[in-house]
């Protein structure tokens, strides 16, 4: 690989922590037994806050990710072929997201069951792709600084009005798309304010992408990561109740009594330091491998974890019913069978997709040829059943 690719070896190091934090966090949260969730106990307290940055970074990655492609293409616009690309991913994500909340069950009853409408990271991430599409095109033919503000500037306003827009009432919209902004439904997680993280992410990703060859990248990056994550996570609740007093608007007091997003920005900060730190140890292959198939762990777990399709997973049978010792050997097992079955998954994906697509083709013909053989039949039994009344000859 060229330094260009080695330099991004923390992200996919990044994303690969994150996708296995996010297996853990969902195994243990949904099996362990509600009588050990004791916030007094220091390890589970501990346990519950990394478990929350886990999907900030997590979608600030992926918008980093995206946009760094995006921009490192020479031609502009329309003409750039990741426009293409990230259109169809994030349509794929979108797909893919309704297509793990499908029950078989109820279509073939003939119902669609609630949960199938909820959204979840795949919807959230698909749609921040699409919509840092959007926004690159509108800023095309303005200077290359208008594209990083722009998309600060939309996690600003994101997270500062979040107290704000998440009390308006949706009931008017469709509750598929109400529940893209909103949790009243009983959605996991929304377009807002997710997408700021995301946004966030996307800026990031300009500047890495404009300063990536200089020596002083890294230094001044985790400098101003360290700096800034430290800042928010420590000081930016008392900023805001500071301005709350001094212009008495209460909106600042609203997001000091439930300041995660800006503390959570400053947690991702310090992840990205950390790991921009000890880049040169995270260019190990099975690590690259796993932050590049995240997509395919993440449906594995689903399936196996939610029952996508059957509804039989095991959430269903173990739901809060594991004790601590228990679900941590669970966890472990779970994050090794699900990264084991996804890198087994991408290592022969082209011989697993040529055998689909052959069983598919063979399912075809056998189903044309019962086609024809039961069309023969009815036309047999069709003519009998003329002769026998006498409207057609032999």
């Amino acid at each position: 690989m060229d330094s260009a690719s080695k330099r991004l070896y923390f992200i996919d190091a990044i994303r690969a922590w994150a996708i296995l934090m996010m297996l853990q966090g969902h195994f243990i949260d949904g099996l362990l037994d509600n009588a050990f969730r004791d916030t007094s106990n220091t390890a589970y307290t501990i346990w519950k806050y990394f478990r929350g940055i886990t999907a900030p970074v997590f979608f600030t990655v992926s918008g980093f990710i995206f946009t760094f492609l995006l921009i490192r293409n020479q031609e502009t616009g329309l003409k750039n072929p990741r426009i293409k690309k990230g259109v169809k991913r994030g349509l794929e994500l979108l797909f893919i997201g309704y297509l793990l909340r499908t029950n078989l069950l109820g279509l073939i009853n003939g119902e669609i069951y609630a949960s199938f409408y909820l959204v979840d990271v795949l919807h959230c991430i698909g749609l921040s792709i699409l919509g840092i599409i959007a926004l690159y095109l509108l800023t095309q033919d303005r200077k290359k600084l208008v594209f990083p503000v722009v998309l600060v500037a939309i996690t600003l306003l994101l997270f500062l009005f979040e107290p704000i827009y998440k009390q308006w009432d949706y009931s008017f919209l469709p509750v598929a798309l109400a529940n893209y902004v909103s949790k009243a439904n009983g959605s996991v997680f929304t377009f807002v304010p997710w997408f700021g993280y995301a946004a966030f992410g996307g800026a990031v990703a300009v500047l890495f992408s404009r300063y990536r060859t200089d020596k002083w990248l890294y230094p001044v990056a985790i400098g101003i990561s360290l700096s800034l994550g430290f800042l928010l996570i420590s000081f930016s609740s008392d900023f805001f109740m500071s301005l709350a007093n001094w212009t008495g608007i209460p909106l600042f007091s609203d997001i000091y009594y439930n300041n995660y997003l800006f503390i959570r920005l400053g947690d991702v900060l310090l992840v990205f330091a950390l790991f921009m730190f000890m880049r040169n140890l995270l260019n190990h292959t099975t690590l690259i491998k796993i932050g590049q198939s995240t997509l395919t762990i993440y449906v594995i777990h689903f399936i196996i974890l939610y029952g996508s399709f059957t509804g039989f997973g095991l959430y269903r049978f173990l739901h809060h019913s594991l004790s601590p010792i228990t679900v941590i050997i669970g966890a472990l097992l779970f994050v090794i069978c699900c990264t084991y079955l996804a890198l087994g998954y991408e290592k022969y994906e082209v011989k697993i997709k040529d055998a689909l697509r052959s069983f598919v083709l063979y399912a075809i013909s056998k189903l044309e040829i019962g086609g024809l053989w039961v069309l023969n039949s009815l036309k047999t039994f069709f003519y009998r059943l003329l002769r026998k009344f006498g409207i057609a000859k032999n």
